[in-house]
């Protein structure tokens, strides 16, 4: 029923219009006394073969939401009632700012595609603690970015000043270094400017949060030479960085169906969706053949069906996210896919989840 909603309505409607007014009426949904009981009840992840553990915390599923569809932790409850077993907020900056000009994301439904170039519209870390700070049970990740304004040069500060107030609320921070819509961000994935980040980051993280040490990650791109990739998991490795999370969007726009001056007249952005399935598995591929199973692995980019999943956690990814398929799958979307990914691990004749981590390798 969803996906002709979505094909006769919903994609004929702006989509950063639709997604304000989805994840909206999401949250006054939940929000009604008995009605979100209800719905976790019918749509939470309760299968005991898909408990997974990962930085320390026990999940009910491997399936999460990536950071994007909730910039400002204002509804990750709603989100983790819909059936994912963690929500990744943001990218949250230091400051607050509006992003670039709209319209700045669009869909490319023949290829299960988005292009977006939100620019890390949002309300600040201090809006964000502020939310975070009266939130429901459940694992809530913060992933932190550059704010637009501050250059190269400051950014180790910028970042810092986000993880000190986020850190504390957050049961794991993400560095994001791999978005292609904030001039010069990608430039810090160079190993010699990613160390000194993350390195203060890591201290920040540590000062802020004197009582628990709060996981680590930091987050990469598609479109890294290989060389990079084994650069970064080396890095992590020298770092005792807690996780990868392999891929954000690409700038590729290679092996679309859309035509390609439809593609051009959108003009810039990161692509996400079904196209970035194989080089997000080659990139979690390479990493888990570097790193092994002393760094957790998240995998996203491309991840529609329980099947896809299954492959990126025999590949080598402890956890899986999600943020286009969500899109396209709509509400029960979460269920379908780990229900699909209970059924496999049954198929396989295991008792859990975890026994399928890295399989393949």
């Amino acid at each position: 029923m969803y996906r002709f909603f979505y094909w006769l309505v919903l994609q004929r409607l702006p989509a950063e219009g639709t997604h304000k007014v989805s994840f909206a009426l999401l949250r006054l949904l939940i929000a009604i006394p008995g009605l979100g009981s209800l719905v976790r009840r019918f749509l939470a992840p309760r299968d005991p073969v898909l408990r997974v553990t990962a930085f320390g915390r026990e999940l009910p599923g491997p399936l999460g939401l990536a950071a994007g569809f909730d910039k400002d932790a204002k509804g990750p409850a709603a989100l983790l009632a819909l059936g994912f077993g963690f929500v990744e907020i943001g990218t949250v900056t230091a400051e607050a700012q509006p992003g670039n000009p709209t319209p700045r994301m669009f869909r490319l439904p023949t290829d299960r595609a988005l292009i977006n170039r939100m620019g890390f519209n949002n309300d600040g870390a201090t809006a964000a603690a502020r939310r975070l700070a009266h939130r429901s049970p459940g694992t809530v990740g913060v992933n932190i970015g550059k704010t637009k304004r501050v250059a190269e040069a400051d950014a180790l500060a910028d970042f810092t000043a986000s993880a000190e107030r986020l850190a504390p609320l957050a049961d794991y921070l993400v560095v994001n270094v791999s978005s292609p819509n904030t001039p010069g961000l990608r430039d810090l994935q160079a190993v010699d400017k990613l160390r000194p980040l993350l390195s203060a980051v890591r201290a920040a993280c540590d000062l802020a949060s004197p009582l628990r040490r709060v996981p680590l990650f930091v987050k990469i791109a598609p479109d890294l030479a290989d060389d990079d990739i084994d650069a970064v998991a080396d890095l992590a490795l020298e770092l005792g960085l807690d996780g990868i999370i392999a891929t954000n969007t690409t700038i590729a726009r290679t092996g679309l169906q859309t035509p390609a001056d439809a593609v051009t007249a959108l003009g810039a952005g990161g692509l996400s969706g079904a196209p970035l399935k194989e080089r997000s598995l080659a990139v979690l591929r390479r990493l888990r053949a570097r790193v092994g199973t002393k760094v957790t692995l998240i995998a996203v980019g491309g991840i529609e069906t329980g099947e896809d999943a299954w492959l990126r956690i025999r590949a080598g990814a402890r956890l899986v996210q999600a943020y286009t398929g969500f899109i396209y799958g709509g509400p029960l979307w979460p269920r379908r896919v780990q229900r699909e990914l209970a059924a496999k691990v049954r198929a396989a004749g295991l008792s859990s989840i975890e026994d399928a981590i890295g399989a393949d390798v």
